[in-house]
């Protein structure tokens, strides 16, 4: 069994804001197959599925961003998954937008998210795919660039990186995850 966790914060305010492209990524993934995040546990929105044989859940941790290990250790305990079972979607501003990296260990980056993980899961060792939003063109905090929205000229390249993550994820249920950093990071 593998987990796929998108980051993000709960709630329409958030909905399309750039903190929210694991959220993104998760959506993106359900609707390719017509599932829906029928489960609500471990402070989370998951499903639970199956693509050729391997079983995945895709999760939507409801804690908000910063508290996002509480959503995922609970889930991981329960159904028995290691750190190598996991992979965790979320925004980077260090990458640029329609850059996708994906990457087996690292720190935190001072993404609080990724922090909230590290502290909950005792380890730095776990999947990541990083995409990449890009720093603001003009000077501005970062809470208010990463909570807000994408601008309608990068539309059509948010959407193609959202759907190259999809793809990665779907590969991953088949593939070890250095051979799908290999193919897909770009």
């Amino acid at each position: 069994m593998k987990c796929i966790v998108g980051l993000g914060n709960p709630g329409n305010k958030y909905r399309d804001t750039r903190h929210n492209v694991g959220f993104m990524v998760i959506d993106e993934l359900l609707n390719r197959h017509n599932w829906t995040l029928n489960k609500n546990k471990f402070k989370g929105h998951f499903a639970l599925e199956s693509i050729g044989g391997e079983k995945v859940i895709l999760l939507q941790p409801q804690t908000y961003m910063n508290l996002s290990g509480e959503s995922l250790r609970p889930l991981m305990d329960f159904y028995n998954l290691t750190p190598e079972d996991v992979t965790v979607i979320y925004d980077d501003l260090d990458l640029p937008l329609g850059k996708v990296r994906l990457r087996q260990t690292g720190g935190h980056g001072g993404h609080n998210g990724v922090r909230s993980i590290i502290d909950q899961l005792g380890t730095k060792q776990f999947n990541r795919l990083r995409f990449g939003i890009g720093r603001p063109e003009t000077p501005m905090a970062v809470i208010d660039y990463v909570l807000g929205k994408f601008e309608k000229s990068n539309q059509s390249l948010l959407e193609e990186s959202i759907h190259h993550s999809a793809d990665a994820m779907e590969a991953w249920l088949d593939q070890p995850f250095p051979k799908v950093m290999n193919d897909y990071n770009k």
